[in-house]
């Protein structure tokens, strides 16, 4: 599975039984930005053993962070690690709203 999904891409997925949506920006990130993907769940990637485990193994799992970089990898790495089917939005949210990307007051 590539690990990377483009905005355009995630676009269909969106709203499908078949992804589990997750916010990864890290806690001050998230904090300083009111807007969320609809339907994504916000978990602090500094306590991914915490809740990794609570993610579904028969569906997607698509991620953001802010920009895609380094939060992302990391997560995508853990994630894939543990035999998840996990990937990340390219550009993160930034990229999702440059795109015109549907985006919900949190």
């Amino acid at each position: 599975m590539s690990r990377t999904i483009n905005p355009q891409e995630f676009k269909s997925l969106l709203g499908s039984k078949d992804v589990t949506v997750i916010d990864v920006r890290r806690k001050d990130d998230y904090a300083a930005d009111n807007s969320v993907i609809p339907g994504a769940t916000w978990f602090d990637p500094a306590n991914i053993d915490n809740w990794c485990s609570t993610l579904p193994t028969d569906k997607e799992v698509v991620l953001y962070c802010v920009r895609g970089g380094a939060v992302s990898n990391s997560v995508v790495d853990t994630l894939q690690a543990k035999g998840l089917k996990a990937r990340f939005i390219e550009g993160g949210i930034s990229a999702w709203k440059d795109a015109g990307g549907k985006v919900l007051s949190k």
